[in-house]
């Protein structure tokens, strides 16, 4: 019954997977008409930034949002050996805001959903090559999906404890990806207005939900998260000032395109990021991620 109910999990995951990756698509040509990436916003002298952007690593067949461990690691040698240093999103944020400074070649490691493997398979590939990296999960996954079916590798989410884990080795950085706004279902797409839709009631609608997980993951780990996903990559404008307004510090966004970070804190808003699809292999993928 467990297994059979495992393999039904599994195959929903990678339907999903497909209806995301077309999608996506849509948000992108979208989104590009309505904001301006950081790296568009800030063409003069800073630090680039290279971002990559992970979903699920497991060790079953490699997929659009599926990458191997063995893939993750060869990853984590490849930028090591190609002198990049992986910083922590509160490194770059303060670096915006006039303090410190950042290596010569930085890349930024973000996990999207918060699948459990990130915790089984990840972070000891983090510990081993002396790296950080951002989560960003989804509250009612954590709250619900985690503790129904917990710890199977293949497809469970993160359930509190682990996400308290993962923030407590010092590794991993805790980022919303809203709290039930991860959805393609009904009107709504991830959290972006719906046609029609007064500015004032969207505000509303998207502030409790980024409060109610921002409150959450403060009770479990005594922080606030900074940084904020966008389910999708889905982006609607007004959700800049209320995610300000909510501490959100840095938003991360689906479009794949380099960063340029300055001292001035609003280029954080419209990270752009690669996904990592585990269809390439580290040199093709990191060749569009750092153009080496």
């Amino acid at each position: 019954m467990y297994q059979e109910r495992g393999l039904k999990r599994l195959g929903i995951t990678i339907i999903a997977d497909i209806l995301i990756f077309a999608v996506c698509g849509v948000f992108f040509a979208i989104g590009r008409l309505m904001f301006f990436s950081s790296a568009d916003n800030n063409s003069g002298a800073g630090v680039s930034l290279p971002v990559i952007m992970y979903h699920s690593i497991y060790s079953g067949s490699p997929g659009e949002y599926i990458v191997t461990p063995a893939q993750a690691e060869s990853d984590l040698i490849w930028l090591r050996d190609h002198g990049y240093t992986a910083v922590s999103a509160a490194e770059v944020i303060a670096y915006t805001e006039g303090h410190g400074e950042l290596p010569d070649k930085p890349v930024l490691i973000t996990l999207d959903d918060g699948f459990y493997n990130c915790l089984s398979d990840y972070l000891p590939l983090l510990e081993k090559y002396d790296m950080c990296a951002v989560m960003a999960v989804v509250g009612k996954y954590t709250d619900e999906l985690a503790p129904a079916d917990p710890h199977v590798p293949a497809y469970s989410y993160l359930t509190w404890n682990d996400v308290e884990e993962l923030y407590n080795s010092g590794r991993v950085e805790i980022a919303s990806h809203t709290y039930d706004m991860h959805s393609l279902k009904g009107r709504r797409r991830g959290c972006t207005m719906i046609s029609g839709e007064n500015e004032e009631d969207y505000r509303n609608v998207l502030r409790a939900d980024i409060d109610m997980l921002q409150n959450e993951v403060y009770s479990h780990i005594g922080a606030y998260p900074e940084v904020f996903a966008y389910p999708f990559g889905g982006i609607s404008r007004p959700s800049i000032s209320v995610l300000k307004s909510c501490g959100i510090k840095m938003t991360l966004t689906c479009y794949e395109k380099p960063n340029i970070i300055t001292r001035d804190p609003d280029c954080l808003y419209g990270i752009c990021r690669y996904n990592r699809s585990g269809l390439y292999s580290t040199e093709e993928f990191m060749s569009k991620l750092t153009g080496e």
